[in-house]
């Protein structure tokens, strides 16, 4: 059992967490489960969040693994069923499900050092950029509209939502990340000024750069070597280091916990071991 940085209680709360079968949200899962809470599980990965769940069960704690779509109204409204039976309304919210897309990446930086055969921007796929936006913005539009009424009916509750610093400030390659990610950090105050008068509150963290299956490539040769783009990241990072998901996990549970954070709504938390405060110089 890992240490948790924080000591909350979360006994009786019930956390629903989308995105948990990857790296970042099984984490924050598995910390809410140790904190007392009874979690729902959401990916659409079955097995990897039944095999979460079965784990964390086999530790003591309560945790229920779902296979959901986060795209699929139909899908999040099934599931929000099981959960209401299996463990009760939903108090807190971690909008975790979202990513990039190979078909909205460009393979050069700068449009000058495009290569014949390569996708440059003007290759870029009408599709893929529109799972890219569909992903992280109606993923996490969609969870809150079927969860957030549960909330509504309490009259209290807490949504945390995943940013990123591609939201600040864009990064090279992938334009429809960094914008859908803007879009999460905008909506993420407009959530918080909609539901103000309701006793929800709505914050988002904004993590830095953590390795990733899903940019394990783009940052690591097959040898284990770090990339250019790598050296790049930790060069334009003071602290010369990737963020480690378990760092997430301190302001993840502060934000969503109302003793702590009760009156702290609409803030995005950069978590980026001082990436946004170097200029580079």
């Amino acid at each position: 059992m890992k240490t948790l940085p924080i000591q909350i209680d979360f006994t009786g709360k019930v956390v629903v967490v989308t995105g948990a079968g990857g790296v970042i949200c099984s984490t924050m899962a598995r910390a809410f489960a140790q904190s007392g809470a009874k979690v729902a599980a959401l990916d659409l990965n079955e097995d990897a969040v039944k095999a979460l769940s079965d784990e964390l069960k086999a530790e003591g704690f309560i945790c229920e693994g779902y296979k959901a779509n986060v795209l699929e109204p139909a899908s999040l409204e099934e599931v929000h069923q099981k959960v209401l039976a299996d463990l009760g309304p939903c108090d807190i919210l971690v909008n975790g499900a979202g990513g990039n897309n190979p078909r909205a990446t460009t393979d050069n930086e700068y449009h000058h050092e495009a290569k014949e055969g390569g996708k440059s921007f003007f290759d870029l796929s009408a599709d893929g950029v529109d799972f890219v936006f569909k992903l992280n913005f109606q993923g996490t539009l969609l969870p809150t509209q079927v969860f957030a009424k549960d909330m509504v009916e309490k009259g209290r509750g807490s949504i945390l939502n995943i940013s990123s610093m591609n939201a600040y400030t864009p990064l090279t390659k992938i334009p429809a990340y960094s914008a859908a990610k803007a879009g999460i950090s905008n909506f993420t105050q407009w959530l918080a000024t909609h539901f103000a008068g309701t006793g929800i509150r709505c914050n988002a963290i904004a993590p830095g750069f953590l390795v990733s299956a899903q940019n394990k490539a783009l940052l690591f040769h097959e040898d284990g070597t770090p990339t250019a783009r790598a050296g790049k990241i930790l060069d334009g990072t003071p602290t010369h280091r990737f963020v480690d998901p378990d760092e997430l996990l301190g302001a993840t549970m502060f934000l969503c916990d109302d003793r702590s954070a009760g009156a702290i709504t609409g803030v995005v938390l950069p978590i980026d071991a001082g990436f946004s405060a170097y200029s580079g110089v």
